[in-house]
């Protein structure tokens, strides 16, 4: 039965996941990307908790892939921020050093 909760939640939250992004407008997507890698560190933090608990195989495999899949999304974030705060940097004029 706890297998049948713990899907359900899962498929409940790739559903209201999904649902939010895509009513995100694309203007709005970059600056929250960046705010939402704090929210990805925080990811890792719990995956890694899940992934040292050693209760069974599962979880340790859970877990590992957890903190791969949110590190990735920590890495591709600042990358786009980092490029998004390019985008705002003043061009050396002919003759500046």
């Amino acid at each position: 039965m706890d297998f049948v909760i713990g899907l359900t939640l899962f498929v409940l939250a790739v559903l209201l996941g999904a649902e939010l992004i895509a009513k995100v407008p694309p203007t709005l997507h970059t600056p929250l990307m960046s705010g939402s890698n704090a929210i990805s560190g925080i990811t890792i933090v719990g995956a890694i908790v899940a992934a040292g608990t050693d209760h069974s195989t599962l979880t340790v495999t859970l877990g590992f892939v957890a903190v791969v899949l949110a590190t990735s999304n920590v890495v591709g974030g600042f990358l786009v921020t980092h490029r998004m705060l390019g985008m705002f940097r003043r061009r050396p004029e002919k003759g500046d050093p």
